[in-house]
């Protein structure tokens, strides 16, 4: 009887405990969820300062009329035809660099991978160059107040897309070899970088004046360059994309415990790799022909939310998203207010961003050996 009583207030102290760790898990996943709605309304938070920001006098009052539909004419075209689509393009490219950068980091398990530190970015520099100077996409001209324009950016989103599909082919032949830790891969990415730079210089050096400036202005990145038909066209995508990496977002969870781990859960770890990395190189190459470099936004926001939500791509994928658009609102933001009315390229408000993170972290895996 003694030994009946022992082992029933056993198996009720498991139940207790058990039902513990239940109500702690539900509790982790709530304020997750929490951390991620606190993340989408900062998003709003910042897209209204950003389109109040500006060199044109604007109150918040004026600019609010404007966008429910009580505004003048004046308003309307510094608002909509101005400020939104350039707080659109960054809320929606923020998103799709930083979800590009979260897939190529699990793919690869590589901390330090990402379109810019993978040599992803500079092939769709270096196809935006072909597509600008040889094939005449930059020599359209503009405005007085700006003298040169991209002419035709489908091409050059053509031609980025291409060669920074080669760079992920060459980036997963290097992987599949034995030998290739992820730190020898990003040094491969960077010896892919300075491989196609070196090839954007030798393009512009043949290049006329009208090409050349074009092909600068191109390079500096800039968001006020984007339409709302570019708009469209990376949100319809970025949509796609985002869509499609949270569907396979156990796959990624199976791949981040590594390949054996995958492969005896049924993942097809190449194929789930292959096309994650293609996905990550079509969203890279769109943002990037259409508003120029943008580094290091899939490197920041990624690594941020890891620490700050852990590696469970169910909640990793949106948080990095949402932190993308975040920073790029803040630089596009500081980058128009800070030397107002001059605007500053956003690329290199967010390398300045960035290259602190990279020696952070690779400082941080230094420490660990």
């Amino acid at each position: 009887m003694a030994i009946r009583e022992k082992e029933l207030g056993r198996i009720r102290e498991n139940i207790i405990e058990n039902n513990g760790g239940i109500c702690a898990y539900h509790r982790s996943i709530r304020k997750k969820w929490i951390i991620i709605a606190g993340m989408a309304v900062a998003v709003l938070f910042f897209m209204i300062i950003s389109v109040n920001a500006g060199s044109t006098a604007m109150s918040p009052l004026d600019v609010l009329k404007t966008v429910v539909g009580a505004g003048d004419e004046r308003g309307f075209i510094v608002v909509w035809m101005l400020r939104m689509p350039r707080v659109i393009g960054a809320v929606t490219a923020g998103a799709g660099l930083a979800v590009a950068g979260c897939v190529m980091q699990t793919c690869l398990k590589n901390p330090l991978a990402s379109p810019s530190t993978l040599g992803v970015t500079s092939a769709a520099t270096f196809g935006a160059n072909v597509a600008i100077i040889i094939f005449g996409a930059g020599t359209v001209m503009s405005s007085a107040s700006e003298a040169v324009a991209i002419g035709n950016p489908y091409i050059v989103s053509v031609c980025a897309f291409v060669f920074s599909t080669a760079a992920i082919f060459l980036i997963l032949s290097l992987s599949k070899l034995r030998g290739f830790s992820p730190e020898s891969i990003v040094l491969a990415g960077t010896a892919l970088s300075a491989l196609f730079g070196a090839g954007t210089t030798v393009i512009q050096y043949f290049g006329d004046e009208i090409r050349i400036a074009a092909a600068v202005f191109w390079t500096f990145g800039d968001l006020g360059r984007i339409s709302w038909t570019e708009n469209a066209i990376l949100g319809i995508i970025t949509a796609i994309c985002i869509i499609y990496f949270m569907m396979m977002r156990w796959n990624y969870n199976a791949l981040s415990n590594g390949e054996d781990t995958a492969k005896s859960l049924g993942v097809k770890t190449a194929r789930v790799r292959f096309l994650g990395l293609m996905a990550a190189s079509l969203l890279t190459a769109i943002s990037v022909s259409f508003m120029g470099t943008i580094g290091f936004i899939g490197l920041i926001a990624p690594q941020i939310m890891k620490r700050v939500l852990g590696s469970d791509h169910r909640f990793l994928i949106p948080a990095s998203a949402l932190m993308g658009s975040i920073l790029l609102l803040v630089a596009d933001t500081f980058a128009r207010s800070v030397m107002s009315p001059v605007v500053l390229p956003v690329g290199a408000i967010t390398s300045l961003l960035g290259a602190p993170v990279f020696f952070y972290m690779l400082l941080r895996g230094k420490r660990k050996k």
